[in-house]
């Protein structure tokens, strides 16, 4: 479980393609001084594994489910991704509740000064609420508005410096995933 509290941006250095597979070696040198294999790492909002923890980097295995429900097959060398480290027990829930396991992938329609609207799929939208929260390549905001196909999160200064969405164009495709506890409540009033 995470908070949606990026810790650290970090770089791709490499990526190893295999039977529909991908090795992800990324530098985060905070997370990695943290980390043994076997962890829980949010990269770019999608839960995955430490598999080699070595001189400030870390590796991911990301199977074809998670490349299907993710941009992490986009990844080449030199892009930044978003951080963060299991939540630990004690540690305070700043964010909302992030599982790491990506909804669905989100397009920017447009960005401002204010923040950025996001294009997204129904089967998001379905859960999105104004003021609700959101993760958005692991990053926990709040949904500012909520349209027919889009929602629009303001970003202040501090996350778009933190994060990978101060970089962020239009068009550009993102990890999305919903408050978990949406689903939870759908699932136990529909039956």
């Amino acid at each position: 479980m995470f908070t949606g509290i990026v810790r650290e941006v970090g770089r791709v250095e490499a990526v190893e393609r295999r039977d529909g597979s991908v090795r992800l070696v990324v530098r985060a040198p905070e997370t990695a001084a943290g980390s043994t294999v076997g962890d829980s790492v949010s990269l770019a909002g999608v839960c995955l594994t430490a598999v080699a923890v070595e001189d400030g980097t870390l590796s991911f295995d990301a199977v074809p489910e998670t490349l299907r429900r993710s941009t992490l097959g986009r990844l080449e060398p030199g892009a930044g991704v978003n951080v963060e480290p299991a939540l630990r027990a004690g540690e305070p829930l700043g964010g909302h509740i992030v599982q790491g396991h990506v909804d669905g992938v989100g397009r920017i329609r447009a960005v401002s000064d204010e923040g950025i609207e996001v294009e997204a799929p129904e089967d998001v939208l379905r859960y999105c609420v104004e003021k609700g929260s959101v993760a958005i390549e692991g990053v926990s905001l709040t949904i500012a508005r909520l349209g027919e196909t889009s929602f629009t999160v303001a970003l202040i200064p501090h996350t778009r410096e933190a994060t990978t969405l101060g970089d962020v164009q239009e068009g550009d495709e993102l990890n999305l995933e919903v408050d978990v506890v949406a689903k939870y409540v759908e699932r136990l009033t529909v039956r």
